[in-house]
């Protein structure tokens, strides 16, 4: 992923005001993000868990996805696969992030919803850098179709947004 700005980032949200987007807390210093090693940059806000963000490149342009993340459930299932990386998780670590679709449908008051990695830290399960700790399927894909793949999921989910633009 090419190294963004602040401004780029806030003016990338496709989903919410720009008054939202103003607002955002953004997860770190630009320069302190290892961009290249970023298919997306992903992140909680700090001061509201319940909050979250996805800013990607999408069709030659950057999008950024301002979503929520649903209480973790009651289940008596023991982990899940995040929808993008699909890495498997402990319960506790995976969240059901819903996003409101752009243009009219999202003022109307659809929404879209993936349950993905908690922390959104996608990347550096895909490159080992973090571990779930939860057993994960063995898999022949090189670094590379397994990247290709997070972006696909990826691109699925933002192309279901982005329907009604």
């Amino acid at each position: 992923m090419d190294p963004l700005g602040q401004d780029e980032i806030r003016a990338s949200f496709v989903n919410c005001t720009r008054g939202e987007a103003k607002g955002v807390t953004l997860p770190a210093r630009a320069a302190e993000i290892p961009w290249e090693r970023r298919e997306f940059l992903g992140w909680r806000d700090p001061k509201a868990p319940s909050r979250a963000y996805l800013v990607l490149p999408y069709g030659g342009e950057v999008v950024g996805l301002a979503l929520r993340a649903a209480a973790p459930p009651k289940s008596r299932l023991r982990s899940n696969i995040c929808g993008f990386c699909t890495t498997a998780h402990g319960l506790a670590d995976i969240t059901l992030f819903s996003g409101r679709r752009a243009g009219k449908l999202g003022r109307e008051g659809n929404t879209l919803g993936i349950y993905a990695c908690g922390n959104l830290a996608c990347c550096q399960y895909l490159r080992g850098e973090l571990k779930s700790d939860v057993p994960q399927p063995y898999e022949t894909l090189t670094l590379e179709e397994r990247v290709a793949r997070l972006e696909a999921n990826l691109h699925k989910f933002v192309a279901r947004v982005l329907e009604s633009r």
